[in-house]
């Protein structure tokens, strides 16, 4: 007789003995793992809100570690390719209930098995083919958004004056065809759309037309008091 047993289920296994849950409640939480691979069993007992799923996922993970360290396994290749849940030691307690009775309380516990075993090759290609293309596909998006920014930008740049801000379609409405607001609302436009530049310049033109009205002016003076003499 050999010490081998020959109804062991193949693949990396982790026992937790005497865990204080029935084991009604445990295989409820195993149902939703079973079959899936390591890292969506992982996400379903982080998100699950029995109880049980934190312990159920220490087992989980305790598997994947002795698949690692023993058998030279990744767990991105692993999934759950068995779990159960057996009836383990019942603890007995009492009660005390009317007229000097009592009533029996049982304690359920249950011994809690998960077994990984490594993915067939043809999966493997096609999660690596699909991990893959989802990379190159958010490559694409990434380069495309950055092509968008660049186009927009250069536009930005093209419909700016030389040396001003882009001008505001508000703007050009105004100096086109005049709102409401007057000649104030059209300087205030063409104002606005002037560069810096531009805006010295015409301050200086305007000083200059001071001047020249302020000469012209003090040469009408002297005209008028010649002709007074």
């Amino acid at each position: 007789m050999t010490g081998v047993k020959t109804n062991e289920r193949p693949g990396t296994r982790a026992v937790l003995k005497h865990s204080g849950v029935s084991a009604y409640k445990a295989r409820e939480v195993l149902d939703l793992i079973r079959g899936k691979d390591y890292d969506r069993a992982s996400e379903i007992l982080e998100y699950c809100d029995r109880e049980v799923a934190t312990v159920i996922g220490k087992v989980l993970r305790s598997a994947a570690a002795n698949a690692f360290h023993n058998d030279g396994l990744e767990p991105e290749e692993l999934f759950v390719s068995a779990c159960f849940a057996d009836e383990g030691t019942t603890l007995k307690r009492w009660r005390p209930r009317a007229r000097g009775r009592a009533t029996r309380i049982r304690k359920r516990t249950c011994h809690v098995t998960v077994i990984v075993s490594r993915m067939a090759e043809e999966e493997l290609n096609r999660r690596r083919a699909r991990v893959a293309a989802e990379a190159s596909d958010r490559r694409a998006r990434r380069v495309a958004g950055a092509r968008r920014q660049g186009r927009a930008a250069a536009r930005a740049e093209t419909s700016a004056p030389a040396g001003g801000q882009p001008v505001d379609e508000h703007v050009l409405e105004i100096v086109a065809g005049g709102d409401a607001g007057g000649s104030t609302d059209v300087d205030a436009a063409v104002e606005h759309a002037l560069s810096p530049a531009e805006h010295e310049q015409a301050a200086g033109g305007d000083e200059a037309a001071g001047d020249e009205q302020a000469d012209g002016g003090v040469e009408a003076a002297t005209g008028d008091e010649e002709t007074s003499d």
